[in-house]
């Protein structure tokens, strides 16, 4: 990867190119993306905003995210799945969230799906885990939207009845994540998303 993948962050250190493009991507790249997590509502928080980015960009999603978290609960998919159509009429008027009536009844959709999932498989993380990406068959970073494991995962949530988890948006989950590292080789927080994953473990 050459040196025009990366940027020049605040202190002077080289970072994803990609994070100098809104000033408040700097703290969410060095803080949260690519830093592997097992908490579920993290989990599902993430897929949920994932869904509602699509067509629109992050930096909208991310302004709006406190927005998103106190009118879903927290992203508690064991309350968000006790919404109905009440629900649906208060969020489609809350001008601090997406007021799209599609992703909003696929969050409340989800939250079903992943209190079911949930129950089945342990954790949603035990679950979404098995499909990390092998650091050593991943494409370099930054070059692929999708990856066979965004791919079958994508498919395999669409068999458990979940919307908007299209290959794209899985893998920007995936990235986000800690499901593969697609920091790129000169930034520095790479190395400690590397070391991150090497003391992470998988839940079983």
């Amino acid at each position: 990867m050459s040196s025009s993948a990366t940027t020049t962050g605040s202190d002077g250190l080289p970072r994803c190119r990609w994070c100098a493009t809104a000033p408040e991507f700097e703290a969410y790249h060095d803080m949260e993306w690519g830093f592997p997590v097992a908490d579920d509502i993290r989990l599902f928080e993430k897929l949920c905003l994932e869904g509602f980015q699509s067509g629109l960009s992050w930096r909208t999603i991310l302004a709006k995210r406190e927005n998103f978290r106190r009118a879903f609960e927290g992203f508690d998919f064991h309350r968000v799945a006790r919404f109905g159509e009440s629900h649906v009429t208060r969020l489609l008027q809350d001008a601090g969230i997406v007021r799209h009536r599609g992703k909003i009844e696929a969050v409340i959709n989800n939250a079903r799906c992943a209190v079911e999932l949930q129950a089945e498989q342990g954790s949603l993380a035990t679950y979404f885990w098995r499909f990390e990406v092998d650091p050593a068959a991943a494409a370099l970073p930054q070059t692929v939207s999708t990856s066979p494991e965004s791919i079958a995962l994508s498919k395999d949530l669409k068999k458990r009845g979940w919307k908007f988890v299209g290959p794209t948006t899985v893998y920007a989950f995936m990235q986000a994540m800690g499901l593969i590292n697609d920091h790129v080789a000169g930034c520095t927080i790479a190395r400690k998303v590397v070391q991150a994953r090497k003391s992470f473990k998988p839940p079983a």
